[in-house]
């Protein structure tokens, strides 16, 4: 039986998870993912071909202090379609849809999570599936601690959640460019 990836481990998992990640590396072939890049190209030639979006291969830190990488965004021809960003990382891939929607492929590149790259890729496939279907939707909601980001992607095989804090200038931002109520991002267009 394969053990949880890191975020979905209670606290006495997630300790036991450190405590073997750090007996020894973190992965023995950390290659295994490099097949993850070569889905994310197919995928992103076949998007590219059948929608009409902008394609643009740039190289990137994903955050301040990282290491740039290649990214390619996908930017859909009409506003209302949302746009997405592909990370080539190492070990794996990080996707960014919309504005808040953010993925970790493989979410632990270690021995012991074991996670599949072909299973993987095929959760990258559906998943780029569900936006390009206009399954995502992104919301910011007011709470007593402040403000927070809601994001659902729905669509064949896919029905997942993510939601987080926001800064006050991030809310104030995003409530301004219309995230004050849900937002479900449009289709994007096929070629024709």
């Amino acid at each position: 039986m394969k053990p949880n990836p890191p975020e979905q481990l209670v606290a006495a998992g997630r300790a036991r998870h450190t405590a073997v990640v750090d007996g020894y590396l973190h992965a023995t072939d950390p290659d295994r993912f490099t097949t993850l890049h070569e889905a994310a190209d197919h995928v992103l030639d076949e998007l590219t071909e059948r929608y009409q979006v902008e394609r643009r291969e740039t190289k990137e830190a994903r955050g301040h202090g990282d290491a740039l990488v290649r990214t390619v965004r996908l930017i859909p021809r009409i506003p209302s379609a949302a746009p997405m960003a592909i990370y080539f990382t190492d070990p794996g891939l990080h996707l960014h849809f919309g504005r808040w929607w953010r993925e970790t492929l493989p979410e632990c590149g270690c021995d012991s999570c074991d996670e599949d790259p072909k299973l993987l890729s095929e959760q990258l496939r559906d998943h780029t599936a569900a936006l390009t279907e206009g399954g995502l939707w992104e919301r910011v909601r007011r709470g007593l601690s402040g403000s927070w980001y809601e994001t659902r992607l729905i669509g064949t095989g896919v029905k997942a959640d993510r939601e987080g804090p926001l800064s006050t200038a991030g809310a104030r931002d995003a409530r301004r460019g219309g995230f004050a109520a849900p937002v479900q991002w449009a289709p994007w267009q096929v070629r024709t």
